[in-house]
């Protein structure tokens, strides 16, 4: 069960780096989210996913 709540948290950092990598951030922004992501995988992605992304769609 351990091993499938990793592998499922990884694969939610990887969708939400890419996700990162393909908006319109600048880049200095991007780095920040993505190494916020890599250095705290849990918390990162929730955070992007609650705060980042609703930056980039309210500023498009």
């Amino acid at each position: 069960m351990n091993g499938i709540l990793g592998l499922l948290i990884l694969v939610l950092d990887i969708v939400a780096i890419v996700d990162v990598l393909k908006s319109s951030l600048d880049t200095g922004n991007k780095i920040l989210w993505v190494l916020l992501i890599l250095f705290l995988p849990i918390i990162g992605m929730v955070l992007y996913f609650l705060i980042g992304k609703k930056k980039i769609v309210s500023s498009a």
